[in-house]
């Protein structure tokens, strides 16, 4: 079995004759990352790691972001940590979009190449390496796991992207399609992260405007997206970051196939009080 391509920043610095003239936005309805923003003087650290560096794409603000933070993690070969997660109440999604991964997830270890998948729970031990001799790279979505009356934290399961069967949009004959990492009706998942798929053409033919907050990675292809009241051009690399209710439409207008990793939150009451 072989990896899909999926787009994974390389980092560097662009010449110092190019323009500064960029397609970054940030807004109090949603914000674009694009990919050409990823350099190797944005990129972060953590303490436990060893041959990492990682880019930031979101992370909880008061008054936008409330819910997950999105990391794109590169290790080098024998970099990883032995103690990932500090937060007991956070758990973890991970899609590997280049190279091979090692996790180690309550004691089972897997191997993950691109187009892997790990959901871990939060309170698990859990382990990352990159055992390979090239680099790797995948994105690390954490979100604080939300307790509900007579629901338990899900079982920890790994998967392969290519493996799932795409889950056809009602009406659309297949342009619009869906891979989906975690159950719909499992009310234990507070969380959702899938794989979104348009062939050339087509559309989200509605604006949604919904409680749901998202966070949206291009891995594939590019598109016109709109975002509140703008269209925005998007392309394989770039972060999308939409508060909870904010309009959103898209449209793929081709030549091949647009596809993003998408974060929403999920199954639960809105709370009326800060969570504690």
């Amino acid at each position: 079995m072989t990896g899909q391509p999926y787009f994974t920043p390389k980092g560097g610095l662009p010449e110092q004759t190019q323009l500064l003239t960029d397609r970054a936005v940030f807004t109090d309805a949603y914000a674009v990352i694009p990919k050409g923003t990823m350099r190797d003087i944005v990129t972060s650290l953590l303490p436990g790691w060893t041959g990492m560096r990682m880019w930031v794409l979101a992370r909880p603000l008061s008054g936008f972001a409330e819910t997950f933070s999105q990391y794109i993690v590169e290790l080098q070969p024998g970099g990883g940590s032995a103690q990932p997660e500090t937060d007991p109440a956070a758990q973890a999604a991970l899609f590997v979009t280049e190279g091979t991964v090692s996790v180690t997830i309550a004691g089972t270890t897997h191997t993950l190449i691109a187009g892997g998948f790990a959901y871990i729970p939060p309170g698990t031990e859990w382990s990352v390496t990159n055992s390979d001799q090239h680099p790797c790279s995948f994105h690390w979505i954490r979100k604080a796991w939300q307790a509900a009356p007579g629901v338990t934290p899900p079982a920890p399961f790994v998967a392969q992207e290519q493996d799932i069967a795409l889950i056809q949009m009602p009406g659309t004959d297949g342009t619009w399609a869906t891979t989906r990492f975690m159950d719909p009706n499992d009310m234990s998942h507070d969380m959702h992260v899938t794989v979104v798929t348009f062939e050339p053409g087509g559309v989200i033919p509605f604006a949604e405007t919904h409680v749901m907050e998202h966070g949206l990675y291009v891995l594939e292809g590019k598109a016109v997206y709109r975002l509140n009241q703008d269209w925005v051009e998007v392309e394989a690399g770039d972060f999308m970051w939409l508060r909870a209710f904010c309009p959103q439409a898209c449209y793929a207008g081709g030549p091949g196939r647009f596809r993003y990793l998408l974060y929403k939150d999920v199954n639960r009451h809105m709370p009326l009080a800060p969570l504690r």
